[in-house]
């Protein structure tokens, strides 16, 4: 199956990518975005790319785990599945027949956040690619057939929670970890649901869903590639202007702010699949809708602190005291809600985990208290910037960024301003962050995922 970004922790290589841009865009620079609604509420941007005659076209729906009723975890997931199913006019099947007979290639991804479908064909197949869209948008075949859409797909689920998240010590482990982390919040349950709940599920749940969220009004479109303001303009309202809002996509999302940890907790998990031993902490950290500068201020520090080979943490672990193959610090700052910040290193063989943690917080707590030089802010955030440069190279890329961005609130201008806001991050408010996330006030759950023969030296 296709699908690629699902359960909530694939999707992270989405989530990852820096919110994009490079400068405040000129007026007629190529990639400078344009955006207006339709009569029936849903939003469309373009972004013009005249480098190739192709095109990238995404639906986001403003709807994602956050959203799902207690006791119907995953149905989410499970509905983007559907989706590529059976509609009044598509047999199972000729959704991905038709692009693939067009030279296209499409898929889809949920988050926490939000769900997203896309394509990308030449320029002259947009408009079929927007009957599609249009057409499951509404359109949908559920029922409750053994054998139909949403039963059979449930099914595929429930395998993919077996292989992706089930066989995997690692997944798991970080699964049991987030829901610690995000206790009591929506973003507690993985967004591919758990495997009960996902198998309770129910034609009805899916109607129900359907119905609630999948409106045009709930919608971005999201055109990036060989075209113009008005060229998409006219297409969207042929094939998604007849589309009647439902009138039940309310627009209340179950955001609210993550609490910070309330105690320090160790989780240990030891599989015989495992080959290398990992060692984590996981803090309560911020997130760019709910603070932005401060997300970016720690964005900075951790690519500071562990980022990279030049990183304080892995010059001193790795390369100088020889006791890690591997560490780093990062932050989820690009969900709606906070997500944690962690640092994380594998021991080389023959050093335990409570030499590795001794080592890597001795490191950090140094840097907490000497703070971080100007040369190494400026080489941090200069690098960020630098990915968001090289980003726009991708045409899907650009797409995503924007309606990720969209989706859970923010606006263009948030994405337009990133560059200079990050160039703007200053040394002292870079430690501040990171002195703040970590400091000796703050819990965090450490994790330890070992091999099943060996045991946690620190227990």
């Amino acid at each position: 199956m296709r699908r690629t970004l699902t359960g909530g922790l694939a999707a992270l290589a989405l989530l990852a990518l820096p919110a994009f841009a490079d400068t405040a865009a000129e007026p007629g620079e190529a990639w400078t975005p344009t955006t207006f609604n339709l009569d029936n509420g849903m939003q469309v941007v373009v972004i013009p790319d005249h480098r190739a005659p192709v095109v990238t076209h995404m639906v986001w729906y403003k709807v994602g785990a956050v959203d799902e009723a207690p006791g119907k975890s995953g149905i989410a997931h499970l509905f983007e599945h559907v989706m590529f199913q059976e509609t009044d006019d598509l047999a199972p099947g000729d959704f991905d027949k038709i692009v693939s007979r067009n030279g296209g290639q499409s898929n889809a991804f949920t988050s926490w956040d939000y769900t997203a479908y896309y394509e990308r064909v030449a320029k002259d197949q947009l408009g079929v690619m927007m009957g599609l869209e249009a057409e499951r948008m509404t359109d949908l075949v559920i029922n409750d057939d053994p054998e139909g859409p949403f039963i059979s797909e449930r099914d595929v689920v429930k395998e993919e929670r077996r292989q992706r998240i089930d066989n995997n010590p690692g997944v798991i482990l970080r699964e049991q970890v987030l829901s610690k982390l995000w206790a009591g919040h929506p973003y507690e349950i993985t967004v591919i649901g758990k495997m009960e709940e996902v198998a309770a599920l129910t034609p009805e749940d899916g109607l129900a869903f359907y119905h609630e969220y999948y409106s045009p009004e709930n919608a971005i479109l999201v055109v990036a590639g060989d075209v113009t303001e008005d060229e998409v303009r006219a297409l969207a309202e042929e094939h998604y202007g007849p589309k009647q809002p439902t009138g039940t996509a309310h627009g209340e999302r179950k955001w609210q702010s993550v609490p910070l940890l309330a105690e320090t907790e160790t989780l240990t998990y030891s599989d015989p699949k495992v080959r290398q031993p990992q060692w984590s902490r996981y803090y309560s950290g911020v997130s760019q809708i709910r603070s932005p500068r401060e997300a970016l201020a720690l964005d900075v520090g951790l690519e500071v602190l562990g980022g990279g080979m030049t990183s304080r943490l892995y010059q001193s672990l790795v390369e100088g005291q020889q006791l890690a193959i591997d560490v780093g610090s990062y932050a989820w700052t690009d969900l709606h809600d906070e997500g944690p910040a962690v640092i994380t290193a594998s021991p080389v063989p023959g050093v335990s985990m409570d030499d590795l943690e001794t080592a890597v917080m001795a490191e950090v707590e140094k840097v907490l208290e000497e703070g971080f030089t100007e040369s190494e802010v400026i080489r941090a955030r200069n690098s960020l910037a630098a990915s968001a440069i090289y980003a726009r190279d991708s045409q899907t890329t650009l797409a995503n960024v924007f309606g990720s961005t969209l989706a859970i609130g923010g606006t263009i201008g948030d994405v337009l301003a990133y560059p200079d806001e990050m160039k703007s991050i200053t040394p002292e408010e870079a430690i501040a962050a990171v002195r703040t996330v970590f400091g000796a006030d703050r819990h965090y759950i450490e994790a330890h995922l070992l091999p099943a023969a060996e045991e946690d030296a620190s227990e």
